[in-house]
């Protein structure tokens, strides 16, 4: 009997003085931001003078004419337009754009998890203080997360998926080594029990949402890139197990028929969604099923070629794929589809998420279509409602740029005050200490 219970006190003595080491909750602290414009991104409406108060993290007013608490702190940022935080829903903070095909193999498992520290604080940096992480091995973004959010790491706060789950020999396997390196890969399922079975452990082991690999890629090896590889009925196991435990599915979708078996599935963002047709773009109008589709990369893809590792096979891919998604990107917008933002950073750098606004303005939104979509619109996909604003209650993440983003959108790529949860984390205008 001692031998049985001696773990179990060993257990609660550690967690004692785990608890007992946790420093107590400090007074609430009230900052004050002022600037010279606030950009309400629901109503397009630029607001002059704002004031954004905020407590605890959270912002408790917001609007012109607002008073300063006495003894708030102030940040004052006379000449700037404030926005609420940027999030991108589709990074992979573990991957790195100048690492590509075989070279990943000359590195430790544990390296990634490394450059996921030095992307994460990089992406904030960039004004986006929220992102969903889409795919990660050994659970490397789950880490980085609660890194994070201790306080020991700065970085955005994330939404992480883990493993993306994907069939055998598909987009979500490694088909790059021979047979005599075979190994069952932790994200693979061939059938509709092993897919409950892979949200269950994923879920088990710290994952917030459920990515799936629906069709073929551009980066997988010996893959048709539009082609579908999980089976309806896969694909409605996993969304059923996913959606009774309270989280959200994206799939990674290439093809029209994939994307519409996504859709009929139940799930709820299309990641890519590049072959769509008008009937499946009509379908997810419908369903009210977002598209993230991450149209400016093809640009960095096509620049670098096979300098950074990628093979011929996928840059061949991505030259066969690439106006065809931003053709489609333009069809679903006037369709009047959901979109959140999505870049597929780690494709290309980290820190330059931001460039994607211009080429969502280049095919068919207007700059405020396409910064809700990285705000309002990414909360409501994230079903997140403590984020995408500045609204009360919401987290108090601002950033601030030198100008107005509705007349020249490329303003932020050149983000200048970023503050989350009313700290500020960068301050690059000339002459800030």
């Amino acid at each position: 009997m001692i031998k049985t219970f001696a773990p179990a006190a060993v257990l609660a003595a550690v967690l004692a003085a785990a608890l007992a080491a946790v420093p107590t909750t400090a007074a609430a602290e009230t900052v004050a931001v002022t600037a010279a414009h606030l950009l309400d991104v629901r109503s397009g409406r630029t607001i002059d003078d704002p004031v954004v108060v905020v407590t605890d993290g959270h912002v408790v007013a917001v609007g012109a004419g607002v008073a300063v608490p006495p003894g708030a702190r102030r940040i004052d940022l006379p000449g700037m337009t404030l926005l609420p935080w940027l999030i991108d829903v589709h990074v992979h903070l573990t991957s790195d754009a100048a690492i590509g095909g075989y070279r990943h193999y000359a590195y430790t498992d544990s390296f990634w998890t490394v450059v996921g520290v030095a992307n994460a604080k990089t992406t904030l940096d960039a004004g986006f203080t929220t992102v969903r992480n889409v795919g990660a091995d050994h659970f490397d973004d789950v880490a980085l997360r609660e890194g994070i959010d201790s306080g020991l790491i700065p970085g955005p706060r994330m939404v992480t998926a883990g493993y993306a789950i994907g069939a055998t020999g598909g987009h979500c396997d490694n088909a790059t080594l021979p047979p005599s390196y075979d190994r069952t890969e932790l994200s693979t399922v061939d059938s509709p029990d092993a897919g409950r079975a892979k949200v269950r452990w994923l879920h088990k082991y710290g994952a917030q949402v459920i990515k799936i690999c629906a069709t073929g890629g551009v980066f997988s090896t010996g893959d048709a890139v539009g082609a579908q590889q999980l089976t309806f009925a896969e694909m409605k196991a996993i969304v059923d197990e996913a959606h009774m435990l309270g989280m959200k599915v994206a799939a990674h979708a290439h093809g029209d028929e994939g994307i519409r078996a996504g859709i009929l599935a139940g799930v709820d963002t299309i990641e890519h969604a590049s072959l769509a047709s008008d009937a499946t773009i009509a379908l997810a109008k419908r369903q009210g099923t977002f598209f993230n589709m991450d149209i400016y990369n093809d640009d960095y893809i096509l620049a670098t070629g096979t300098t950074n590792g990628t093979s011929q096979e996928s840059l061949d891919k991505e030259k066969s794929i690439g106006l065809k998604q931003r053709q489609t990107f333009q069809r679903a917008v006037r369709a009047g589809v959901k979109m959140g933002f999505a870049t597929d950073a780690g494709v290309y750098p980290h820190g330059t998420n931001a460039r994607q606004f211009a080429t969502m303005v280049t095919w068919g939104m207007t700059p405020l279509q396409a910064i809700q979509a990285a705000t309002m619109g990414a909360s409501e996909a994230l079903a997140r409602p403590d984020v995408g604003g500045l609204n009360v209650g919401q987290w108090g993440d601002i950033v601030a740029v030198a100008g107005d983003p509705l007349a020249d959108v490329t303003l932020l790529q050149r983000v200048a005050v970023v503050i989350k949860g009313g700290v500020v984390v960068k301050d690059a205008r000339v002459g800030s200490r």
